[in-house]
């Protein structure tokens, strides 16, 4: 699959699952349950043990679903990233290097940038979006001020987003979200059905 067209998928699926564990054995079974909840998209982060041999596993596992790279800070952790089979990164920041790793590997890049100052740098070395992080912690009024000035570039949020304030961010103008520990930590409770919650944020995405 070609840049634009995983590009594409992005912008049309609007959520992508963080996985981010602090043990490898955890990964695949918290995949398959995403995956088997209607998560089209994921990431697999750099800080997750074992990260690219997971991307590698569940690209052979799913087929059909794209499989991405998280916490992307540096290119050799893209380098790696792209070996195993990563169809795109996610960054917590502004490094040009990853850009055109990935661009090389034509693969799109959802840099992370929070300053008016590091979205602009993003965006004119070929970031493909810009992921605003932590969102939650600089606030909806935060980045309606960024939109309002930078109406032309697309954002997807991260961090500190969930049921409650998904809407709100939604009519603010970001085209999608990326979700961890929303979705990843109800894996821990036995009594909450993840499948369930995906639903109610995927209804509430394609209500916009």
């Amino acid at each position: 699959m070609k840049k634009q067209e995983i590009l594409n998928c992005i912008r049309n699926e609007k959520i992508v699952a963080i996985v981010r564990l602090k043990e490898q054995k955890e990964v695949a079974p918290l995949v398959k349950e995403l995956i088997e909840s209607d998560i089209k998209l994921l990431e697999i982060t750099s800080n997750t043990p074992g990260f690219s041999a997971e991307i590698s596993k569940a690209k052979i596992l799913y087929p059909n679903i794209l499989i991405g790279a998280g916490t992307v800070t540096n290119p050799s952790i893209a380098e790696e990233a792209i070996a195993a089979g990563a169809q795109f990164l996610v960054t917590p920041n502004v490094n040009i290097d990853v850009i055109q790793i990935a661009h090389k590997n034509d693969i799109p890049v959802l840099m992370g940038a929070m300053t008016p100052t590091e979205i602009c740098t993003a965006v004119e070395n070929g970031a493909d979006l810009i992921k605003l992080f932590p969102a939650g912690n600089l606030g909806v009024d935060y980045f309606k001020s960024i939109k309002s000035v930078m109406n032309n570039v697309d954002f997807i949020a991260v961090g500190g987003i969930n049921l409650s304030n998904l809407e709100e961010w939604l009519a603010a103008g970001v085209f999608g979200v990326g979700l961890g520990s929303a979705l990843t930590k109800l894996d821990k409770d036995k009594n909450t059905n993840i499948k369930k919650v995906v639903l109610e944020y995927i209804k509430l995405i394609k209500q916009q």
